[in-house]
């Protein structure tokens, strides 16, 4: 297999783990918010217009700040809205793919269920908004879109619940955790493996093909923040876990109000790709061994 994939984003957890994944015939050029400004349509549509042989192009870039968006719309917009909707139009000029990363936050979370692709997103803040905005702009602007909500991404790189949770035991005596947020989880690198697993098949996936639309992509099973924290600790202090606190999401006000159901149902995914991520228990061990193994190379 040869593939080349143009990516947006250098330095993120999702990119990273791109990065490092791609094996034997995957190139990618990815790249950084430095050589392409992603509040700049026309430097998008440069960058994707100028590029060279190109089979994929993948938007691994976004701004993810859920609460300082609340204070700082614009700029969500313009990374999350604006920027996919170049890249959208961009492609389609060239008769390119593009794989766009949404989330599971453009869901109030109001259901009983998990949420399947065709229901109503809803989002309650203006993180979600932006990046239901940049859904809908890209489906619009190219008929060979992938879009992919995402859940909780956890990874060995950034910032996230994992890294949140090691760093705050190390400094406070009770930990309070929220228990009453569900969702499913999923680890960056088995993200970043699903795409790249059907790189072959994108690329050459014509428009109007099953392959493209909306597609939740998710690791199996279902947790609360405290129940992810518990799987945390039992793999990091075994001998002596912190102590924890369950508490309501009510104990954390914050600018932006999150869904209290954000599970996504990814039928869809193994109807048309017939795969299912593992479970992200499985997933979080590995990727606690990763830092580990950082550590001990330190």
């Amino acid at each position: 297999m040869s593939l080349k994939i143009l990516q947006f984003g250098a330095t993120g957890q999702f990119a990273r783990e791109m990065l490092d994944r791609a094996g034997p015939g995957v190139e990618i050029t990815a790249l950084s918010r430095a050589e392409v400004d992603l509040t700049d349509p026309d430097a998008i549509a440069r960058a994707i217009g100028e590029a060279g042989d190109t089979d994929l192009v993948v938007n691994a870039a976004a701004y993810t700040a859920v609460d300082k968006a609340e204070a700082q719309p614009d700029l969500a917009y313009a990374v999350n809205a604006w920027a996919p909707a170049a890249m959208a139009k961009a492609c389609q000029a060239r008769g390119l793919p593009l794989l766009h990363v949404s989330t599971d936050m453009v869901f109030s979370g109001h259901k009983a269920g998990a949420y399947l692709e065709t229901d109503a997103p809803a989002p309650l803040h203006i993180y979600g908004a932006s990046k239901l905005a940049g859904e809908q702009a890209v489906l619009g602007a190219c008929d060979r879109a992938l879009v992919m909500r995402v859940s909780w991404l956890f990874s060995a790189y950034g910032q996230n619940f994992l890294q949140m949770m090691l760093r705050l035991a190390k400094t406070q005596p009770l930990l309070k955790v929220v228990d009453d947020q569900r969702a499913c989880p999923t680890a960056s690198g088995d993200l970043a493996a699903f795409i790249l697993s059907q790189g072959d098949r994108l690329a050459k996936a014509p428009a109007g093909a099953r392959e493209w639309g909306l597609l939740h992509v998710v690791n199996a099973g279902v947790a609360s923040r405290y129940d992810m924290a518990q799987a945390i600790f039992a793999q990091t202090h075994a001998e002596a876990p912190p102590a924890m606190e369950p508490v309501p999401t009510s104990a954390f006000p914050t600018p932006a109000r999150r869904a209290l159901n954000a599970v996504l149902d990814t039928g869809r995914m193994q109807d048309v790709f017939s795969l299912q991520l593992r479970p992200w228990q499985e997933a979080l061990e590995e990727v606690v061994a990763q830092l580990t193994g950082q550590k001990e190379r330190a």
